[in-house]
């Protein structure tokens, strides 16, 4: 079977949440044929490391196969807390946003199913 790696924008968008020094993004696959490749390749390892120094606490997935989504609580995401933080960057869109840039290897079988930006 041949693969290829595009950017999770193209199979997933995403939703953010912050409380305190807490955020929580939620990704959701546009189809339940990606949703499988989202729980197998983003995992909270590797969404930790993608931000890199961004998130300094644990992260910890929840799968939510019901809706096709896997959400994500980052501990210590927001620099102290969103109030406290000089880092607008830091705020939970920000985060959600970044992460749409994670990439993911794609079946060539599945990539009809895959989302393209079209022109302004």
């Amino acid at each position: 079977m041949s693969y290829r790696k595009v950017l999770l924008e193209q199979v997933a968008h995403t939703r953010s949440g912050d409380k305190g020094n807490t955020s929580n993004i939620a990704v959701f696959a546009y189809e339940p044929e990606l949703y499988p490749l989202l729980k197998e390749q983003l995992t909270a390892e590797r969404f930790k490391a993608f931000h890199r120094a961004a998130i300094t606490g644990d992260v910890l997935r929840y799968e939510v196969d019901n809706i096709h989504a896997l959400n994500f609580v980052a501990h210590g995401a927001l620099g102290g807390g969103v109030s406290r933080s000089l880092s607008l960057d830091n705020y939970g869109k920000a985060l959600s946003a970044a992460i749409l840039g994670f990439g993911i290897e794609v079946p060539d079988a599945l990539a009809h199913l895959l989302r393209t930006r079209q022109p302004a």
